[in-house]
């Protein structure tokens, strides 16, 4: 997959609506909320343009039974992914579109994490530009190599992270 960073694009929330609608369409009654979170929901940030979206089911096990659902939608079904709890979707194989993170609802320190993130990044537009210029100098420098432009953000996005959810608990 090449690594592309681009400016951001006023379409994305409505990308993100348009999704959000099919998947509600798919989980029905399972699905309590769902988010868009990520980069592309943090307007004026630099982001590859996928949309993630956050699910959040009553139960993850009846979720998951909708696998077909989402593969007929486009999705390709990837498990955890590395995130205990969580069940992953991503669409538009090598041009990805769309990535799903579906989480239970009691599973609240991954759906806090996802949330604090997004909503600090809102409220800070200086750390957002420091991270979006962060995210395009590596995408330069692996422009190939989607593991090390990951790597190359992890310690930064920790802290973000941190900061985060420190802000959101005295908010």
């Amino acid at each position: 997959m090449n690594v592309v960073v681009t400016v951001y694009d006023e379409k994305w929330p409505s990308m993100f609506e348009e999704e959000a609608r099919a998947l509600k369409a798919v989980f029905a009654d399972e699905c309590i909320d769902i988010h868009h979170i990520g980069s592309t929901s943090v307007p004026g940030l630099l982001a590859k343009p996928i949309i993630d979206i956050m699910p959040v089911v009553k139960n993850i096990e009846k979720a998951e039974s909708f696998r077909e659902e989402m593969i007929q939608l486009g999705y390709e079904p990837l498990g955890e992914a590395g995130i205990s709890g969580r069940r992953y979707y991503r669409k538009g194989g090598k041009h990805r579109t769309h990535h799903v993170h579906m989480f239970q609802f009691d599973h609240d320190e991954e759906i806090e994490r996802h949330i604090a993130f997004r909503d600090y990044l809102r409220a800070h537009r200086e750390q957002a530009e420091k991270y979006g210029c962060l995210k395009a100098r590596l995408a330069k420098q692996f422009p190939y190599d989607i593991e090390a432009y990951m790597d190359g953000k992890d310690k930064f996005v920790k802290q973000l992270e941190q900061d985060a959810l420190h802000w959101k608990a005295n908010d």
